[in-house]
């Protein structure tokens, strides 16, 4: 789908037509629309903010981070890594995390690939200047080989145990040529679990699955994963969900208690629920099957998002947002009993949508690759 520049400032989901994915708020139930809060951006990827601060904090692909402080993109950007960034496809700087503490230790996370396409986990330090991250701060936290120019999973997040997290591609190429997604010594199409503030550059949780192994990377959470683009927690449910983007078939979501370490999320055995290769048999036990997945009948790679536990929009409190890079929709559900449930299509047209965001308050945000972020308003 060709990105809409010109998007509408309002964009009502009682006007979407119905979708395989169930159907659209009837009249009467909550409808949202999308409210623009930044544009002329250059490829923004990610947004997020800090605990208790007001500000938001958009990255950009090519390498700036920039700030919208009451109402307005502040012009200089917060962090500026341009000249230490490869950026071009999937590469890029792909995300920003905050400490817990951030108001009192100013440390930030920023993952992106390097000027040999690897993967650098780095921690800056703000300056005096709150609206200005120190570029002379650096700290290495980890660097990670990358085969590939693709599948670079990309964000970082703090859990809801404060540890820092960190969403691995398989490398890249078709199927999993490395073979990197099952094999635990291999940092590659995982899940890792670090403890930034245990050890410098980072100490290795004792809960983490292979902790105790000389055999395993013991800083691995979870395995199985061919390109995370998005987790995120719900932090009433207590529960950790997964967006993989598929290879040929299918785009998953996955969802599992947030305490549960060592989750195989079966790629390359499975490609979401599919058996993808017959020659291992395909077995299904052991493994964590998607408990959402959609064809490529219906899209092409899932941009995963948020549950809503904002106060502003009490009909849409519970549901979870995840979106479609190429056909531009915004569909969500419920998870309930292990399943997902009140499956519907929220808004359609949107363009080419690489995240999804949360601010301090519980307020999600939608990004935009042609350049605009958007606060997710209701529409009655």
């Amino acid at each position: 789908m060709t990105p809409r520049i010109l998007l509408p400032l309002l964009i009502l989901a009682a006007a979407c037509s119905g979708s395989d994915d169930g159907p659209t708020p009837p009249a009467g139930e909550t409808a949202i629309r999308l409210e623009a809060v930044a544009a002329g951006l250059q490829s923004p990827v990610h947004v997020t903010a800090p605990a208790g601060d007001a500000r938001l904090f958009i990255v950009e692909q090519p390498g700036r981070i920039r700030i919208v402080e009451n109402g307005q993109l502040v012009s200089t950007p917060f962090l500026d890594l341009s000249s230490r960034v490869s950026s071009s496809g999937e590469r890029g700087l792909l995300s920003v995390a905050f400490h817990p503490r951030y108001a009192q230790n100013g440390f930030l996370y920023v993952n992106y690939t390097d000027r040999s396409g690897d993967t650098r986990i780095e921690r800056y330090h703000v300056s005096a200047d709150r609206n200005r991250a120190d570029p002379a701060s650096a700290s290495l936290v980890v660097t990670i080989a990358q085969p590939a120019s693709n599948h670079n999973g990309g964000l970082v997040a703090f859990g809801p145990d404060g540890l820092l997290y960190v969403g691995m591609g398989d490398g890249g190429g078709a199927g999993d040529p490395q073979e990197a997604a099952q094999d635990v010594r291999n940092l590659l199409g995982k899940m890792l679990r670090l403890d930034v503030d245990g050890a410098q550059p980072y100490a290795i949780p004792a809960t983490n699955p292979y902790a105790g192994r000389t055999d395993a990377r013991r800083e691995i959470w979870a395995l199985g994963l061919r390109n995370p683009w998005r987790f995120s927690w719900d932090r009433v449910a207590g529960t950790l969900l997964v967006a993989d983007v598929g290879q040929n078939r299918l785009e998953e979501v996955n969802v599992v208690p947030s305490t549960q370490p060592g989750v195989n999320y079966g790629w390359d055995e499975m490609e979401g629920s599919g058996c993808f290769e017959p020659a291992t048999g395909c077995r299904r036990d052991g493994l964590t099957l998607p408990v959402l997945e959609y064809t490529h009948d219906d899209g092409c790679s899932i941009t995963g998002g948020f549950v809503y536990r904002g106060q502003d929009i009490a009909g849409l409190r519970g549901h979870y947002l995840y979106a479609d890079f190429c056909e531009g929709w915004i569909r969500g559900f419920r998870y309930a009993d292990g399943q997902a449930t009140d499956r519907r299509t929220w808004l359609e047209g949107i363009g080419n949508i690489t995240s999804f965001g949360e601010d301090s308050r519980g307020e999600l945000y939608v990004v935009v690759q042609s350049g605009t972020v958007y606060r997710i308003r209701s529409a009655s």
